[in-house]
């Protein structure tokens, strides 16, 4: 199911873009967009082939499906340590909407958002296209460690909101309770909302316990909002299912009149929902079979770079991406640029662009594909020096 014999990279070079198999040349191996090489799990095919059958494609409701808002609200609550509702969750397209959503809704113009740094561009991409202003928290970019002095420090009268990664991209990171309990006092003490972006929060690795933000304490639950979405664990990047979970009822009744979703302006596909519903009802094996040959990869490109003298691999505790550190002296850009030219792998670079400036001298490295991939990527990016 997980072997280079399952992949179809004739489909993949006819789908899969955003930098990867359908947008490079003909001989590239792309190790770049965190989005899986393996196809989609055929419960999930299934449950899209039975949904249609009637030949019917209605309208939802507008805050999503009951059977989509009660599977999230059961996987949070079994998995992740939640005591949501259905009532709780707000379906969106995808994880990246929900974040952008949850900034215009807790930002006005000039409203400043603290983010960690190194992140996702798209934390500061939505603080922006929101109108606020970015403050960046230094993240270590070994231990994964918040710098909380800087952080309590940022925090000035037009601060509104924090955002976290959980668990972290780039560096594969999960926050104990104790250091969410800790960014929620914060929080607390100085009346700011708090966005959890939860979407790696399946994918965790050595049995290690993942708590929800919040629900680690009273304070956590009082002025948050939780971002998730099925892009990473189900490889179902395309249909663009998310939600966005709010423990307050009156706060996301108001976030989802306030993001125009009590109209037929927004709304989610309603076959999306469904491949997301059957993804966490019944693809479960599929998923725990998933993750344990992402734990493979994971040590088997960590093992290979730890050989290698070019980079300094991290070993994630989550995710399915590493962010080694570059030690030929090179910049990310440039050598980004000659592991492309010279051995025909794509990387993406650790730029301010990508993930902000506290990420310059790393490159991400992408290993959701099969072992004779990451084999010869691996080995490409190594001898190309």
């Amino acid at each position: 199911m997980f072997t280079n014999n399952d992949i179809n990279f004739e489909a993949l070079k006819r789908k899969a873009y955003n930098g990867r198999w359908a947008t490079l040349d003909d001989g590239i191996i792309p190790l770049t967009a965190a989005d899986p090489d393996f196809r989609t799990a055929p419960e999930i095919e299934q449950g899209i082939i039975d949904y249609i059958k009637d030949g019917y494609l209605s309208y939802g409701p507008f805050s999503g499906l009951p059977e989509f808002k009660q599977s999230v609200a059961t996987h949070f609550n079994t998995e992740k340590g939640g005591t949501f509702s259905p009532e709780n969750v707000l379906a969106v397209n995808s994880a990246a909407q929900g974040m952008f959503l949850i900034a215009s809704y807790v930002l006005k113009s000039g409203d400043e958002a603290i983010i960690l740094d190194p992140v996702d561009f798209l934390f500061k991409k939505s603080v922006e296209a929101a109108g606020g202003t970015v403050k960046l928290c230094p993240v270590d970019t070994v231990s994964g460690a918040i710098d909380f002095e800087k952080l309590v420090a940022l925090i000035k009268p037009k601060t509104k909101l924090i955002s976290i990664c959980n668990p972290h991209n780039p560096l594969g990171k999960v926050y104990s309770k104790e250091i969410l309990r800790k960014i929620a006092e914060i929080a607390a003490t100085h009346d700011l909302w708090v966005m959890s972006d939860e979407i790696w929060s399946d994918i965790i690795y050595d049995n290690r316990k993942f708590h929800t933000y919040s629900f680690v304490s009273e304070a956590a639950k009082k002025k948050s909002f939780t971002v998730y979405g099925f892009s990473k664990s189900f490889g179902i990047a395309g249909l663009r299912i998310g939600a966005v979970l709010c423990h307050d009822q009156e706060i996301l009744a108001d976030f989802t009149e306030k993001s125009n979703f009590n109209s037929t302006i927004e709304g989610v596909s309603t076959l999306s929902q469904i491949a997301g519903s059957v993804a966490l009802e019944k693809a479960k094996p599929w998923f725990n079979e998933f993750l344990n040959q992402l734990q493979q990869n994971r040590d088997l490109v960590f093992n290979l770079l730890s050989r290698s003298e070019i980079l300094t691999p991290n070993l994630p505790e989550a995710t399915f991406v590493l962010f080694p550190k570059i030690e030929n002296g090179m910049s990310a850009e440039r050598f980004v640029q000659h592991v492309l030219e010279q051995g025909k792998v794509a990387i993406v670079p650790g730029s301010e662009r990508w993930f902000g400036r506290g990420a310059e001298g790393h490159v991400r490295i992408c290993f959701s594909t099969s072992q004779e991939i990451l084999e010869e990527g691996i080995t490409r990016i190594t001898s190309s020096f």
